[in-house]
């Protein structure tokens, strides 16, 4: 009963938010952002390798500025891989599209998911999802958050709801998706992944504003 009142609740959420954004006339403002590709490559001990992202892959993401791209850091030895997807417009129905449902077609089983805060410098905490997800015997750690306007959060309902309201108050539509993942070594627990993703965080999230304009 109580994951069919979810999906009822979904459902009205995500047509209601398709409906209203098809509706509007008003002139939506596209802000002015350098592209993703200008990301630093080399972020104090972190060096990089960009990924090219396959046609089939950006087909089914839409139109949008997309990074995929791999950290190593020359002191640690640490490996990160970081995903940002960012829609200058989701009016026309390309919207954000959650983790949960690509990493599975890529062949990575769900094992626990739940959420954490991220405290970074220079920013208020904020949620975010951490799943650990399995391929025969490959285990990967993950943190995602959506992102706009300044502004972090966890659920992809949420995320729809200030997209909503973004547009009636802004003008705006844009958004991101921001994902850090991280392998775990045979042995190594979630905890110690985990650190090694929150420092990357750190990193990053202070740079992610000038990408994804406030």
């Amino acid at each position: 009963m109580i994951r069919q009142w979810r999906f009822l609740v979904a459902v009205s959420l995500l047509a209601g938010t398709a409906l209203f954004l098809y509706a509007r006339n008003g002139a939506e403002i596209i802000p002015a952002r350098p592209s993703l590709i200008s990301f630093p490559r080399t972020l104090q001990d972190w060096t990089s390798t960009d990924i090219p992202l396959t046609k089939e892959t950006t087909d089914i993401l839409g139109p949008g500025d997309f990074l995929l791209r791999d950290y190593h850091n020359q002191t640690s030895g640490a490996a990160v891989g970081l995903f940002v997807a960012y829609f200058p417009s989701q009016r026309s129905g390309d919207t954000i599209h959650s983790p949960k449902n690509c990493l599975p077609g890529a062949g990575w089983a769900p094992v626990k998911a739940e959420r954490i805060k991220l405290a970074v410098a220079g920013h208020a905490p904020f949620p975010a999802n951490r799943y650990l997800i399995a391929r025969g015997e490959e285990r990967q750690l993950v943190l995602y958050w959506y992102w706009a306007h300044d502004r972090a959060v966890a659920s992809e309902y949420s995320a729809k709801f200030y997209l909503v309201a973004d547009s009636i108050h802004m003008h705006r539509s844009d958004g991101s998706l921001v994902r850090i993942t991280t392998r775990l070594a045979p042995r190594e627990s979630i905890e110690s992944g985990q650190q090694r993703l929150l420092s990357f965080a750190g990193t990053i999230v202070p740079l992610i504003n000038i990408y994804v304009p406030r």
